[in-house]
């Protein structure tokens, strides 16, 4: 098992991070910026580098200094957690040119699933279903553009290849918007990217979100760990996951979820990742994967029993997987609310100190977070402050939990989006499991 790692991010990522390495018995480096540190996972650690100023280009971003931070405490791996590097390929490469082991896939994976394009067409021949559209990027054939589009239907959407995170993408509902939308995606995907490649595909109207969560070794093993449903999002950012998804049988758990394991194997995938599809219809659509630890990664711990951070680490060591696909088996429902300290009506971040916190507790209850009273919520980095995740027996149990945890949960001294949080698990459409991704803007007006 690997001794000492490098934790090379912030949050309640890096203190989920921690707590697993205490449990494996391994010692931990708390990278920070000077605004962190008093995180708890910094107060914490048994050895603290500080690698630069606020901003994150200048240090959660600071490659150079995330790999002195390994040598100066002689560590021999380092985790990425989620964002920032996570999934930067060219970081994994440097970690892995300096001697210490990158906690995620290879370097040529990140790259070839990090391209949108490059992508799809390794779906495509390992059988995964993708969304119609153009088989590769668009050139400046107006008229063959058009052709394409007409072919697959509109309304169409134009996406930028090397894209993410709900940026580099504009939906296009007629033949006169087609040429405009083409034209500034790829501006926006040149300026936000640095690659102002495109591709076209069908926009379906009323999809789900619907992830698979998958492990692979370094010995050929791949198993999957069954669904997520994502679908409550607002500007493409996820606000409440759960799983299994509502509706999922479990005849298509099976058959997309080998899928998964089988496309890991052909491209020797390494460490954990996510394949993302959009459900609409009784049909999966691959769209992206993401080859880091996701977000909502407990929801998938509840009801598995997994430890995938564990698994990660000791995947890192070239340990075999600790499971076998029939070990896995889906138990109860598991929900989780994204909490962030902004103001619920209108999104505005609110850093500040937070003056007084109660977390909720009970049955089937667990907070990921970082934050304590006196804490100073920084106005650098995502608002994102913690998570709420309720278990029970079945989703209606989950929701019933969810719904007393966040009437007991207690933040003051910042504004935070748990009236809006409430407000999404008391409705009916939601607790029925009829939401799709747009549904959480069409409730609050927003959509386009």
């Amino acid at each position: 098992m690997l001794d000492k790692i490098v934790i090379a991010n912030r949050g309640e990522i890096a203190l989920r991070i921690l707590r697993t390495c205490r449990e494996l018995g391994i010692r931990t480096v708390a990278v920070h910026s000077e605004a962190d540190r008093n995180l708890k996972h910094v107060l914490m650690a048994d050895e603290t580098v500080c690698i630069g100023p606020p901003p994150s280009a200048d240090s959660y971003l600071n490659i150079p200094a995330i790999i002195s931070a390994a040598e100066v405490t002689d560590a021999v791996a380092i985790h990425p957690g989620y964002g920032f590097l996570s999934e930067n390929p060219d970081f994994a490469e440097r970690v892995i040119q300096s001697g210490f082991i990158f906690i995620g896939p290879r370097p040529e994976t990140i790259r070839l699933m990090g391209d949108k394009i490059s992508a799809k067409e390794a779906m495509r021949h390992a059988e995964i279903p993708c969304v119609p559209g153009s088989d590769g990027p668009l050139d400046e054939d107006y008229l063959e553009n058009l052709r394409l589009a007409k072919d697959i239907g509109f309304p169409v959407i134009i996406k930028a290849s090397g894209g993410g995170g709900g940026r580099g993408m504009r939906v296009v509902h007629s033949e006169a918007a087609l040429m405009n939308a083409i034209t500034m995606t790829k501006a926006e995907a040149r300026n936000a990217f640095g690659n102002d490649e495109v591709y076209m595909e069908k926009f379906l109207e009323k999809p789900r979100h619907v992830e698979f969560q998958v492990l692979a070794d370094s010995h050929g093993n791949a198993i999957h760990l069954g669904e997520r449903d994502c679908s409550m999002q607002r500007r493409h950012q996820k606000v409440i996951e759960e799983a299994p998804a509502p509706g999922i049988t479990e005849a298509q758990r099976r058959e997309i979820g080998e899928r998964c394991a089988e496309a890991c194997r052909e491209i020797g995938y390494l460490g954990a990742g996510t394949f993302e599809f959009l459900y609409e219809n009784g049909k999966f659509y691959f769209i992206e994967m993401n080859t880091r630890l996701q977000v909502e990664h407990p929801v998938t711990e509840m009801v598995t029993g997994v430890d995938l951070v564990k698994e990660q680490i000791r995947i890192a060591a070239g340990e075999p997987l600790a499971y076998t696909q029939e070990d896995i088996v889906l138990r109860g429902h598991a929900v989780e609310c994204r909490v962030n300290a902004e103001d619920p009506d209108n999104f505005m971040p609110s850093p500040g100190m937070i003056e007084q916190l109660h977390l909720p507790g009970g049955p089937g209850i667990r907070t990921d977070t970082h934050i304590y009273a006196g804490y100073q919520v920084p106005p650098y980095y995502d608002s994102m402050i913690g998570k709420l995740i309720a278990y029970g027996d079945s989703r209606a149990s989950a929701l019933a939990r969810m719904r007393t945890a966040l009437t007991e949960t207690v933040i003051t001294g910042i504004k935070c989006n748990i009236p809006l949080l409430s407000r999404i698990v008391h409705d009916s459409a939601f607790r029925s499991g009829a939401q799709t991704i747009h549904y959480l803007e069409d409730m609050l007006g927003m959509r386009e």
